[in-house]
């Protein structure tokens, strides 16, 4: 934060900011610092930076806004957790399985997202975790191959056909297509 507020109101892109706490931090620690990126985007995520596009941020103290990022109100993750049974939407697990279950926002805060019931799902902690390391549509198309990997192991072809398709209507589209399917012929 320190280098942002040396620099108001400036589009600054990653890379100088990186170098700049790589510096500081190995003259402190003797080592260079983990994923330095990560920080600058919680530093946006806590409502300290203005995201400007992909990789450039700006801090602009006239702008600086507090945001409750992670957590729903506790009446609002309740009415999630009712509406979708107290069950994961992806795999249906809960806490009757004994699963810690966590409500999730489908659009994050930081991209427009809301503390809604409407903006609310139920995941339990597996399926949380792959999202929040993945975009929807990734953490989708993640999915569907491990569940088209478990059809093959079944020789279930009704859900092959099903994950097949799933896998050309992404392809028609181009979406998240470094992500390779399964199916070696397509």
């Amino acid at each position: 934060m320190e280098y942002f507020i040396a620099h108001p109101r400036e589009d600054i892109p990653h890379g100088p900011v990186v170098d700049w706490v790589e510096e500081k931090y190995t003259k402190l620690y003797n080592k260079k610092p983990r994923d330095t990126w990560r920080g600058i985007r919680k530093l946006h995520q806590r409502g300290l930076l203005i995201k400007v596009k992909k990789g450039i941020y700006k801090y602009d103290p006239d702008f600086i806004q507090k945001k409750e990022l992670f957590e729903f109100p506790p009446a609002i993750k309740e009415k999630i957790f009712k509406r979708d049974d107290y069950r994961c939407v992806v795999c249906g697990k809960g806490r009757e399985d004994g699963i810690e279950i966590h409500a999730d926002h489908r659009v994050p805060l930081d991209k427009g997202g809301k503390n809604t019931v409407e903006n609310g799902q139920t995941l339990c902690s597996e399926h949380n975790f792959l999202k929040k390391n993945y975009s929807q549509t990734e953490f989708g198309k993640r999915f569907i191959i491990r569940l088209y990997k478990e059809a093959k192991e079944k020789g279930d072809t009704r859900i092959i056909q099903f994950c097949e398709e799933i896998f050309d209507v992404y392809d028609k589209y181009g979406i998240d297509t470094h992500i390779k399917r399964p199916d070696k012929n397509k």
